[in-house]
């Protein structure tokens, strides 16, 4: 039978922290209990409280200094810094609420594997390596890729932090798949895309405002997050066009609108729903229950309705499977557009991101409006053809 540890005395009777039983100095602060520190190392312990007592009073999250805690910095403190900072950005618009819950996600994930009292300080690449190979367990490589490349930005953000004096050293084995592996997985899955009959026998069953949002993803090249934040500002349905930054990458993009997709959306906007949200009410698509279509809920949950619904309908028709969601509509624009031979319109339209090194997309200012129209005509006559 294991002997329970005899607690210590408080160094002094003023001593603000008790013995507990776990081997730590410890207090409770607005309800809830803290550690500072060994029960062999009382004055550390009183440093580290003392420097963190107004910060955890107030309710914040306590500063960080690492030669204050005995105990070192653990991953609980890492999170809890790391997400403090992407939660200030998410306030500032500077995030979207899917990237803060990846964030989110992948500290929990990381809290659960290594515990959330490890010392950073303690991780070593054997860690490392055991967590890439859960990684893999039940998932496809582009999800094992996107974990890996979350992990690292959450260790690389404890050194640039100032929270450890050295880099932590994940090793040689912590990266994603290799590009062949990512290609070979692509190959050996359908097509991420819709033919022309597929899509003309979808948008004969949508309802009115989910048949609009097909229209614009397969004559916009719109996601869901797309169709979700457009405001109805955006569109110039006298004038046949959507002017619209996309959300994701704040890229301005301009497109030219179908006859159909605009008869589609006039509809959408003569029965726009009130948004119970005010922050919601420059959107076009509102739900029945009066929320955005694609939202996080308030625990974390990213809520894609429009996917949803597409769904529903692709089951209906028989045509659910594979890879093939809503957002296949997006790549079959990509697809088709680019027969149009002229990519940079594609990709204007499209909403893409030059890279860097990309000098062409600084100096360039406009596209004019005439090789916009050829593009989505092109894709029309695909969709629609004549005779």
């Amino acid at each position: 039978m294991a002997t329970i540890p005899k607690k210590p005395k408080k160094p002094y009777p003023d001593y603000p922290l008790f013995a507990h039983a776990t081997k730590r100095w410890a207090k409770k602060i607005k309800g809830k209990l803290y550690y500072f520190g060994p029960w062999d190392n009382s004055t550390a312990a009183l440093q580290k409280y003392l420097h963190q007592r107004d910060d955890l009073q107030a309710g914040l999250v306590p500063r960080l200094t690492p030669g204050l805690t005995p105990d070192g910095v653990t991953l609980r403190d890492l999170a809890n810094r790391f997400l403090t900072l992407k939660k200030s950005r998410l306030d500032g618009g500077e995030l979207s609420v899917r990237m803060f819950n990846d964030y989110r996600r992948i500290c929990e994930r990381l809290l659960t594997e290594f515990g959330k009292d490890r010392l950073l300080t303690d991780l070593r690449s054997e860690d490392f390596d055991k967590l890439r190979a859960n990684f893999s367990k039940g998932v496809g490589p582009v999800t094992v890729m996107n974990l890996v490349r979350l992990t690292k930005i959450f260790i690389k953000f404890a050194y640039d932090s100032d929270l450890i004096d050295r880099p932590i050293k994940v090793g040689p084995g912590f990266k994603g798949p290799s590009a062949k592996t990512l290609r070979a997985d692509r190959q050996s899955k359908r097509p991420r895309m819709f033919e022309a009959a597929e899509i003309r026998r979808i948008l004969e069953t949508a309802p009115s405002h989910l048949r609009a949002m097909i229209f614009l993803g397969i004559n916009c090249g719109f996601g869901q997050s797309d169709c979700s934040s457009l405001p109805v500002s955006a569109i110039d349905l006298d004038g046949s066009w959507i002017t619209y930054p996309r959300p994701k990458t704040a890229v301005m993009r301009r497109c030219p609108l179908w006859s159909e997709t605009v008869d589609a959306l006039r509809q959408c906007v003569a029965t726009r729903r009130e948004p119970k949200d005010s922050a919601n009410a420059g959107r076009l698509f509102i739900t029945k229950q009066g929320a955005a279509y694609v939202r996080a809920t308030e625990n974390g949950t990213n809520v894609d309705g429009i996917g949803q619904e597409f769904l529903k309908l692709l089951k209906r028709l028989d045509m659910h499977g594979g890879r093939r969601n809503f957002y296949a509509l997006r790549h079959g624009f990509e697809t088709i557009g680019g027969n149009a031979r002229d990519q940079i319109a594609v990709s204007s339209i499209m909403g893409h991101a030059p890279s860097s090194s990309d000098m062409s997309a600084v100096y360039r200012e406009r596209i004019d409006d005439e090789r916009l129209k050829a593009v989505t005509g092109h894709v029309h006559k695909w969709l629609f053809p004549v005779g």
